[in-house]
């Protein structure tokens, strides 16, 4: 029970003894300087330690039946809500044994019956002022915590937003749609994750590292910016040395990211994965593709990846020069394209996946209104004299 209101900010003191006298005597002695709660068994003590407002000091007398002070110090520790509450144990004996063993389960000190008012308030007070100090810190500690994540909230959220930003500038040249970006990135998602288990690729695919994949994937085609409207929104087959223009797009995507991150002064992890998927995207198994005819493992695992997002996506994709393939023959397509064009533990892969692969096209599926904006973006760049 509470012995007598007091001024909120003071203090609390919780005083469990089994002994009424005690107690009264304890009690009447710190009720001048401090609000107080008594307990007359361990159970009780337990109680109103863990019920708000929690005490900022137990006095604690050892000797109790059913539950002593040593069970009830232990309980207090053991429990989050409770532990930092420091706790002074009352002892008739003065054995050093039993202080040691106190000290040792998380008492802050010992006060020896019969008490010595004095030497009990100094030492009240001086746990009092440790237990402030440390909760100020533990407040402190907290409350950076809380900003640090929150200021890493924002920045990865403004980070995100600028790779869609700089993706989607890409795509407003291309004859592709925004829905391409999301297509692929979750493509690559499900790619990479179900990989994991894989002996040969499981040590790459931690999950830090298909998160960095997921930011990197939609700067795959970054460099298509670079390619000229005559070049990139052709209607119809390019010819040979058109096509040799249009295949730069992957160094200059290489070159605009190595740029941005030579600007920023360090290495970023979401920005050696993006360099990589922009430059060797378009590389095949064989050693057939391109800009560096790279083969096999040679390929970064990144781009092998977007390698067969990238390409089912165009497949199944209306464009305003070609109809969609149903998924049936895109995925013929794909899996002839295994041990030569693709990685073939990525291309079974990409067998297991099939439904969720259509899953997602059906979810980011082109809009006639997407279609139409770039028919007429198309129609415009080659209504323009000097395109």
């Amino acid at each position: 029970m509470d012995i007598e209101p007091k001024p909120i900010n003071q203090p609390l003191v919780l005083i469990v003894d089994d002994s009424p006298h005690n107690l009264s005597l304890m009690s009447e002695l710190l009720k001048d300087t401090y609000r107080i709660k008594i307990a007359n068994h361990g159970v009780k003590a337990l109680r109103i330690a863990a019920t708000k407002p929690q005490p900022d000091l137990i006095l604690l007398d050892i000797m109790m039946p059913e539950m002593d002070g040593y069970d009830v110090c232990r309980q207090l520790k053991a429990d989050p809500a409770t532990r930092d509450i420091p706790v002074i144990f009352l002892t008739g004996s003065s054995g050093l044994g039993n202080e040691e063993k106190g000290l040792a389960m998380g008492a802050v000190d010992y006060l020896h019956k019969p008490i010595s008012p004095p030497i009990m308030l100094a030492r009240i007070q001086a746990q009092l002022a440790l237990k402030a100090s440390a909760d100020f810190l533990r407040s402190k500690a907290a409350f950076l915590e809380q900003e640090v994540a929150r200021r890493t909230r924002e920045a990865l959220a403004i980070q995100d937003v600028t790779i869609l930003a700089m993706a989607s500038l890409a795509e407003t040249r291309d004859n592709e749609t925004g829905n391409h970006i999301r297509r692929t990135q979750y493509y690559v998602k499900v790619l990479a994750e179900h990989l994991r288990s894989h002996p040969r690729l499981a040590p790459q695919l931690s999950e830090d590292y298909i998160k960095v994949l997921w930011k990197s994937a939609p700067l795959h085609d970054i460099g298509k910016i670079g390619i000229p409207d005559r070049i990139l929104l052709k209607p119809g087959r390019l010819e040979p040395a058109e096509f040799e223009i249009m295949k730069t797009h992957t160094t200059l995507g290489w070159n605009a990211i190595q740029a941005a991150e030579d600007r920023l002064g360090m290495p970023v992890a979401f920005l050696s994965v993006a360099k990589e998927i922009a430059l060797s995207h378009q590389e095949k198994w064989d050693g057939s593709g391109y800009p560096q005819g790279l083969a096999g493992e040679a390929i970064p695992l990144s781009a092998r990846l977007m390698a067969v997002a990238d390409v089912y996506d165009a497949l199944i994709s209306r464009r305003v020069y070609k109809p969609a393939m149903p998924h049936d023959t895109a995925a013929a397509i794909i899996i002839a394209g295994k041990g030569q064009h693709f990685d073939p533990d990525i291309v079974d892969a990409f067998i297991a996946l099939q439904t969720e692969f259509q899953a997602i096209a059906a979810r980011y599926q082109d809009t006639d209104a997407d279609l139409t904006q770039k028919a007429g973006a198309i129609a415009s760049a080659f209504g323009t004299a000097g395109c």
